[in-house]
């Protein structure tokens, strides 16, 4: 598998055609799947945070499944709070190839450190809406939740 194949296990390349092809979707298709809108789409591209898409004779972007994952891939890391500049770094690292293992995965090690401290508060801002919550059950005659 490639190294910029994320996590859903599609072989490098992804699946292909009944005729060896891989199947190649349109950027408004990969925009109905991924929920993205094609000017991100384009966006990332441009910004570098999308390996190099490929194009039909008339220019059409086409996008394959390997794509796709990469996107679900991105869109995971966009959901840790992880800054734009910091997945682009790790897209430049990954087309560098292999001898970039060790920065990638420090880079994945310290993006998840934030996403643990900010579990934390987040557990520490549940615990004080829930005293509230059951305050105001007790003081509007109701029992504490």
């Amino acid at each position: 598998m490639s190294a910029i194949a994320s996590t859903s296990g599609t072989a490098a390349g992804g699946p292909t055609t009944g005729d060896g092809r891989t199947p190649h979707h349109t950027i408004g298709e990969v925009a109905a799947l991924t929920g993205l809108s094609a000017h991100t789409l384009r966006w990332y591209e441009r910004i570098g945070l999308m390996p190099h898409v490929d194009r039909s004779h008339t220019g059409q972007r086409r996008f394959t499944s390997r794509d796709l994952d990469w996107l679900a891939f991105v869109g995971k890391l966009r959901l840790t709070g992880m800054p734009v500049a910091d997945m682009v770094r790790y897209a430049e690292l990954v087309r560098a190839g292999d001898h970039t293992r060790e920065e990638r995965r420090e880079l994945l090690e310290a993006t998840r450190r934030d996403v643990l401290a900010r579990v934390a508060e987040l557990r520490d801002t549940l615990a004080v809406l829930d005293v509230k919550i059951a305050h105001y059950g007790t003081a509007c005659g109701g029992t504490p939740s």
